[in-house]
């Protein structure tokens, strides 16, 4: 049901079965390195070539969702997935070996809550009981595609953001136990005029900061009433603005834990290379789908809210001049002991 303009409230509250995260190296040396399924000790991922190691992320991380959630391949009614290729082409790839029903996506680095958010849609509509929804990203492919090949060795601002090598995938359903998707708040487009690719968290934080006051009027809804409220990958400039739009809009993130995805999941003291956090389409993902689930799980989170944000460019857009166009999609999720 839509409430308010941007957010759809889902009465059956569908359930979030099963989910995976598969990482690379520098993700397993983060400080979230305990929450990840699997690990990866080298970025080649064991392949040939960067983009079959991106596939193969998303591939691991389909099986192992699926397994988690108690269901084999036959049993997903669809998968909704998407990645910063050219054509999605690792979703697209890895959905020719699910042989499930497909529904490409993209919205950049928001692309983890996007399909999280149609995933629960359909199977709130009752069009399927079983949905998948993952993403991935490989720091390599992202990196040549978007700024400089990684063997270029091209030296970055400290505004810039490194690139999250690792796949999150969860299995929505009808029916089982686990936590709740209960909202999803659909962002709409910002574009303050930023240009630079290694500029994204300042690019992206208005859209952030839309989504999230969207999402509190439309459902009535404060910061006070969620355990944790968690940003994409705005990492630390980004982050910092995001809360200065939101204090002008009246909007006090004093009222509860107020994070984000890509300064959660490296040390940047530790891992100086990361320069302002992470980023890419893995990001949000694996903090998802890896920390913050456990954490509802475990009880220590009963209700959170996540927006994951994008930065709609592409190679030939950033090329030509353009502004980078940005949305930010939000999602809330409940505990299992809120489903009455």
């Amino acid at each position: 049901m839509l409430v308010g303009a941007q957010t759809w409230e889902f009465s059956t509250k569908p359930i979030i079965i099963g989910a995976a995260t598969v990482v690379g190296p520098d993700e397993s040396a983060g400080p979230l390195s305990g929450d990840f399924d699997f690990t990866y000790d080298n970025l080649e991922i064991d392949e040939k070539t960067w983009e079959k190691a991106e596939l193969k992320l998303l591939e691991h991380a389909a099986a192992l969702a699926l397994v988690h959630g108690g269901i084999s391949k036959e049993e997903l009614q669809c998968f909704i997935g998407g990645d910063l290729m050219n054509q999605i082409i690792s979703a697209t790839f890895a959905a020719r070996r699910l042989a499930a029903p497909y529904l490409g996506v993209f919205g950049a680095c928001s692309t983890s809550l996007e399909s999280l958010a149609l995933a629960a849609l359909i199977v709130d509509s009752g069009n399927a009981m079983n949905v998948l929804a993952g993403t991935v990203s490989h720091n390599c492919t992202v990196e040549k595609q978007f700024r400089y090949p990684t063997e270029y060795g091209a030296q970055k601002p400290a505004t810039a953001q490194y690139t999250v090598t690792g796949s999150g995938c969860a299995v929505v359903s009808s029916k089982g136990t686990g936590p709740r998707v209960t909202h999803a708040t659909i962002g709409r487009i910002q574009d303050l005029g930023v240009k630079s690719p290694f500029n994204m968290g300042a690019a992206m934080a208005p859209a952030a900061a839309d989504t999230i006051v969207s999402h509190f009027r439309d459902t009535g809804r404060s910061p006070r009433d969620y355990d944790l409220i968690v940003t994409g990958d705005l990492a630390s400039v980004g982050h910092a603005i995001v809360k200065e739009i939101l204090d002008k809009d009246g909007v006090s993130m004093e009222e509860t834990d107020f994070k984000d995805c890509g300064l959660m999941i490296y040390d940047r003291d530790k891992q100086p290379f990361v320069h302002a956090g992470g980023s890419g389409c893995g990001c949000s993902a694996v903090v998802t789908y890896g920390h913050i689930l456990k954490k509802i799980k475990s009880g220590e989170l009963n209700r959170v809210l996540i927006v994951a944000t994008g930065a709609l460019l592409s190679p030939l857009s950033s090329q030509q001049g353009e502004s980078i166009p940005c949305i930010a999609h939000a999602v809330a999720l409940e505990s299992e002991e809120n489903k009455l």
